[in-house]
């Protein structure tokens, strides 16, 4: 009797083992668990503007149909080396050429030719073009200009648990916080899908917002949905991978703690089933 009582609580040991090795269950891990095929949802995550920054660079290209006014009002190209680089026997294989920028200083101004000083802190890519478009007319230089503003140091920076931490490029005005994981990899196995946060200076203000991606519905009403210029994207390891950072990862929430106490149990069991 005593024997079978034994091996019944043998058998609820090794099950309630297994059960408690695999608790990282799919709810830790699955992304948009509040939606399913076939499903709608509104993006009520407002797309902020990318606007122009103090250390910010920019390029502007003005068009004219005269190509020499184009060269009056354009900085010059230059020509750079495009080849493998990071060892002394690198060779350089081809060149190509690189528009030059104006970088914003810290007064929120760039230095334009002919015009002078401008003010672009705080105005998108399409006000700054306006207004130079604007001036040129005003001032009568160009009878038909084109202006093109586009970013040229856009980045954002993603760590944590991602599969390739770093600092990415932004190619474009909206970009998500979906784009940036997708650009780092994706999270590990290890990353807390649950509370991704998204570090943005906004002034002298450290702002700090939390995105749980298991919920579609928080991903896209987050405020920090659409990424802003320097946004820090960081992803917190799980429970399982915080324990493991401990000196032995051996706690009373960690799964080694209870093997060794259910491999203790077994032995004691097995001991008295032999007497």
């Amino acid at each position: 009797m005593i024997r079978h009582f034994m091996k019944c609580a043998i058998s609820l040991l090794v099950v309630w083992l297994v059960l408690l090795t695999s608790c990282n269950s799919t709810k830790e891990v699955l992304y948009f668990q509040d939606l399913n095929p076939g499903d709608s949802l509104t993006v009520t995550a407002e797309a902020l503007a990318l606007k122009v920054r103090p250390q910010d660079k920019i390029s502007i290209i003005v068009n004219s149909r005269d190509p020499q006014l184009m060269a009056l009002f354009n900085l010059p190209r230059v020509s750079k080396l495009i080849g493998s680089v990071g060892t002394a026997s690198s060779s350089l294989s081809s060149s190509g050429q690189d528009v030059l920028g104006y970088t914003v200083d810290k007064n929120g101004e760039i230095d334009f030719p002919v015009l002078g000083k401008i003010y672009v802190a705080g105005k998108t890519r399409e006000e700054i073009a306006e207004y130079i478009k604007g001036e040129l007319k005003r001032e009568n230089l160009v009878k038909d200009p084109v202006v093109t503003v586009e970013y040229m140091n856009l980045c954002v920076s993603v760590l944590g648990e991602v599969n390739a931490p770093g600092r990415y490029g932004l190619d474009r005005d909206k970009n998500t916080i979906l784009d940036v994981l997708g650009m780092a990899g994706d999270l590990t196995i290890n990353g807390n899908r649950t509370n991704v946060m998204v570090l943005r200076q906004d002034g002298n203000t450290q702002r700090v917002y939390g995105i749980d991606l298991t919920s579609g519905s928080d991903i896209y009403s987050s405020p920090a949905y659409y990424l802003q210029q320097n946004d820090v994207v960081y992803v917190e390891p799980n429970e399982m991978k915080a324990r493991q950072s401990t000196v032995n990862g051996n706690t009373v929430r960690s799964t080694s703690f209870w093997i060794s106490l259910t491999s203790l149990a077994m032995s004691v069991a097995l001991f008295i089933m032999n007497l």
